[in-house]
């Protein structure tokens, strides 16, 4: 920066220090709120965090994703910067208290262990080499990593189904196996239903409205956004659908997914004739939605469908609340793929972005963990616009998503309409984080399929008008 009465910068990179991104995200958030500190970036010089950087008026160096970035703006960056060597040091000395040398291949960790799972969560690039070692040792594996090239996608499950194992993923968020929910998982209560699903998000909607109806899961089974696609050929939801008829607990199925490729379609639909087990499938983009599916779902299971809630804006809110005009567009700002693929099916108009899709989630924690590039989104809003976006709870989430959405929110000039997904058992409090985004002017509804026909309404979409609103 070349005014000398300007805030001092401190933008440095370090050659090949890696740190996971949940861990630079913490360093960042303790950084910015030193005081005096204004801007705060930690995290891997991928190509998004530098062009973030540069956007912010840094001078940043050449580097590469396996580089860490350091911009640091404030009155004493020094002392950010002993700050940041502290935290660091005290996250390598965390990582080294092992009484004892730790296994250094998965197929070794297996050896060793009683596991009956594998879950591979590192950098797409290296995901491959885990879970092989993972088949090869004869367990199922669950692939959090995203950015796996289709090619080695195909080969792990065609090992796994010479294995007769599961291979769920890659980019897998979420899984619920024996009760124990893995990646992005919601607390549900135990009941008949079995999810097979090639969404995270999609699952976690589904079987989040089933948790407030009164309905519980046996399992819920990833299988990665592409598994249905014809280079993959849906080996894994061939398998989960038979595991799932094959388990006394599961009563109803429900398949979650985009529209499969042609002839993996007629591939699933000829397995379904085979299964006992009654299957309900939920498919994007083929005239329904989820929320449809899981009402379908109940009937299925004799049941009745409840009204789902959603809750309206506090009448004393700030700039966005209820009584602001529109007559500008709709704009999506989701963290879930499917939530967002959804929402712009049913809304039928507007920009939407997935802020979780690879392309903003390489050397960075997933939206529903970091909420920085969404806040930007939000702070971008025009007035007469109006803002649809979903709040994803559970495991693993944000553990308090609304402490950092309700202030921005509260700020921005256009009426906003929040998809909250979650369960009364979750860690952040379903009432708690809905009051507050109510308070801060937003309209929250637990249907994603809901919330996004009312936020067409208000720009005079026809069909988005929702019956029953509680107050």
């Amino acid at each position: 920066m070349n005014d000398p009465n300007a805030t001092p910068d401190a933008v440095f990179v370090r050659r090949g220090a890696y740190y996971d991104s949940v861990t630079l995200m913490r360093v960042s958030g303790a950084l910015a709120d030193l005081p005096g500190t204004q801007v705060a970036i930690v995290a891997m010089a991928t190509e998004l965090n530098l062009d973030l950087a540069r956007d912010l008026g840094f001078e940043v160096p050449e580097a590469g994703p396996g580089d860490l970035l350091v911009a640091l703006r404030g009155a004493d960056v020094d002392a950010a910067v002993a700050e940041l060597d502290s935290r660091l040091r005290a996250q390598a000395v965390q990582g080294g208290q092992a009484a004892e040398q730790p296994p250094l291949t998965t197929r070794s960790a297996a050896a060793r262990s009683a596991a009956d799972l594998v879950l591979v969560s590192v950098p797409g690039e290296h995901a491959f080499g885990e879970a092989l070692d993972a088949i090869e040792a004869g367990l199922p594996v669950m692939i959090f990593s995203d950015g796996v090239p289709v090619e080695q996608e195909r080969l792990l499950k065609e090992r796994a189904d010479e294995r007769g194992l599961l291979v769920m993923g890659p980019d897998c968020g979420t899984a619920v196996i024996g009760g124990v929910g893995l990646g992005f998982a919601n607390v549900l209560r135990p009941g008949p239903v079995g999810v097979v699903a090639a969404s995270g998000t999609g699952a976690q909607q589904v079987t989040c409205l089933l948790d407030l109806a009164g309905v519980g899961v046996s399992q819920v089974l990833g299988v990665g956004g592409r598994d249905l696609s014809a280079p993959i050929g849906g080996r894994s939801t061939l398998r989960a659908l038979r595991m799932l008829d094959d388990d006394p607990a599961t009563e109803l199925i429900i398949l979650i997914s985009k529209p499969p490729a042609p002839g993996v379609a007629d591939a699933v639909q000829k397995v379904i004739a085979t299964l006992r087990t009654p299957v309900v499938t939920a498919l994007l983009g083929q005239g329904g939605d989820l929320t449809a599916a899981t009402e379908t779902a109940l009937h299925a299971l004799d049941l009745p469908v409840p009204r789902w809630p959603h809750h309206p804006a506090d009448t004393s809110a700030g700039p966005g609340g209820p009584g602001r005009s529109v007559g500008g567009g709709l704009v999506g700002v989701y963290s879930g793929g499917t939530l967002c693929a959804e929402a712009a099916l049913v809304a039928g108009r507007g920009e939407f972005t997935d802020y979780g899709d690879d392309a903003y989630t390489r050397g960075r924690a997933h939206p529903m963990i970091d909420p920085t590039l969404r806040l930007e989104a939000l702070r971008r809003v025009r007035p007469g616009d109006v803002v649809l976006m979903d709040v994803v709870l559970g495991h693993g989430a944000d553990p308090d998503p609304a402490a950092g959405l309700a202030p921005v929110i509260a700020s921005v000039p256009a009426p906003v309409v929040v998809a909250l997904i979650g369960t009364e058992a979750d860690p952040q409090g379903l009432r708690e984080q809905r009051a507050a985004l109510c308070r801060a002017g937003a309209t929250v509804f637990a249907s994603n399929a809901q919330a996004a026909r009312h936020a067409a309404s208000l720009l005079g979409h026809p069909g988005g008008h929702v019956q029953g609103e509680d107050r």
